[in-house]
């Protein structure tokens, strides 16, 4: 076998836009000199399902002359480290099973048919700091410790030798990700928030303190994923697009550009990125300066659903801010008269439960949350009635309600969303003209207390 450190060697590509995949073997991966987990990657989070699939391939496929287990690209940065970008979760379960045959009862006679064993040292340079990263790696190496048995010397050397991966090196950190980005949105692996977390991470390399990354990526890990995937998907990404009368049914991989904006350091030279330079390093100042040790006093930044998005360390205060805020909202309102029967009547009426309504329900959410996080409570009860009658009567006047019935709504006149964002008054919204509904136009069934409500405000012309 060749010198795998030698051959191994990385390389500077002249062209950063030109890729050269090496084949390479389980050994020479691992024995990749100056290998690093970045911060910003996700936990491994392999299961136990995974890892049996894995070795069930290896024992199927142990009489070819090869066998290809994936793609591995990593990013070769200023310190000469390879950074994985993509094919951490394969890289870490190749480097259990690998410690698995170092401890079975037929190494000895591997280590004499086998000389060229990989020094497994990769284990020692690796730091793990997330504890779900520590529980996975602990309960797959006891998943393989069971299983290596149905190895042995000759299995053992296919793994090494015979088993392979291709390694894709690239200098460029924007052409690392494109192409990371590129390769997952073929697969159904990473959520779009997973991609969000990673592009948002890098942008903070050099920037703050790696504590301080991997104090944020553990946070972003201990919070419920499906809570997460909601925030992303029915609220946040809907307020944005739709205050930019654009469609917003589904949140997926391709529309995660909605969440970039401009850089942290915010460098770029445009006259419109002077406001946020401003607020930003104030911010900076104000709560790094010695006195918050005295008044500890700390001044959130003020973030609103439809602002430039400011990269890396604001992205993560921000999903957090608007998370905590979908959590409390609605239950520190505190309508009165007809917004309050609204409210009560919207989580007791008959048809609440109907996928239409959930739609439509999400609409009515929506357009008040924009309404609440520009003006606050002012005018709260008219805000309330306002998106009521706009939301709702899309619902009476179908028989079905559609995923796109609602999304249309909410970019066609009044515009009730653009207009949320260009106003700078609350009477701006407050004063939409909304029609009226003529009986003869109801179509939905079990929705006689949203009828009460509408005839009850006057929007229902008996005509």
């Amino acid at each position: 076998m060749e010198d795998t450190l030698t051959k191994l060697e990385p390389k500077k590509v002249s062209n950063p836009r030109e890729i050269r995949p090496q084949i390479i073997s389980v050994a020479e991966l691992l024995q990749t000199p100056n290998l690093k987990i970045p911060t910003y990657q996700r936990p491994y989070k392999w299961s136990s399902k995974n890892v049996h699939q894995l070795i069930d391939d290896i024992l199927e496929f142990n009489d070819k002359p090869a066998y290809r287990l994936g793609t591995i690209v990593y990013h070769l940065d200023d310190d000469n480290s390879l950074n994985i970008i993509d094919g951490q979760q394969r890289t870490l379960t190749l480097l259990l099973i690998a410690l698995a045959i170092e401890s079975s009862s037929f190494f000895e006679k591997l280590e004499k048919a086998y000389p060229d064993i990989p020094d497994l040292g990769l284990i020692d340079s690796l730091k793990f700091k997330q504890q779900i990263s520590k529980r996975n790696l602990k309960d797959n190496y006891r998943v393989i410790s069971q299983r290596i048995r149905d190895f042995d010397v000759e299995t053992a050397k296919f793994f090494f030798q015979r088993c392979q991966v291709v390694k894709v090196v690239l200098e460029d950190i924007s052409e690392a990700f494109q192409f990371f980005d590129s390769q997952n949105a073929r697969g159904l692996d990473l959520e779009p928030h997973d991609l969000l977390k990673a592009f948002h991470l890098r942008e903070m390399q050099g920037i703050i303190p790696e504590d301080d990354q991997t104090q944020i990526v553990q946070d972003w890990q201990d919070t419920d994923q499906q809570e997460l995937k909601s925030v992303f998907a029915y609220h946040l990404y809907r307020i944005r697009n739709w205050s930019k009368s654009k469609s917003a049914k589904n949140f997926t991989k391709d529309d995660v550009d909605v969440f970039k904006g401009i850089s942290p350091n915010i460098e770029e030279p445009y006259p419109f990125a002077s406001i946020y330079r401003i607020s930003h390093f104030y911010i900076e100042d104000y709560n790094d300066n010695y006195n918050r040790q005295i008044d500890k006093n700390k001044l959130p930044y003020p973030f609103q659903l439809d602002q430039v998005i400011i990269n890396g360390k604001r992205f993560f205060e921000m999903i957090n801010h608007y998370r905590d805020l979908l959590s409390v909202i609605f239950n520190r309102l505190k309508p009165t008269g007809i917004a309050k029967k609204i409210m009560k009547t919207l989580d007791s009426y008959e048809g609440r439960g109907r996928v239409g309504d959930n739609y439509i329900h999400n609409l009515f959410k929506c357009a008040l949350i924009f309404y609440i996080d520009k003006f606050g409570m002012e005018n709260l009860d008219r805000a309330i009635e306002k998106f009521f009658i706009w939301a709702y009567s899309k619902r009476l006047v179908h028989q079905n309600v559609q995923h796109v019935t609602a999304d249309n709504h909410a970019i066609a006149y009044p515009y009730i969303f653009k207009s949320i964002k260009e106003a700078v008054s609350p009477n701006d919204i407050l004063n939409i003209p909304i029609n009226t509904i003529r009986l003869n136009e109801i179509k939905a069934t079990k929705v006689d207390k949203l009828i009460n409500i509408f005839d009850q405000l006057k929007y229902i012309d008996e005509r």
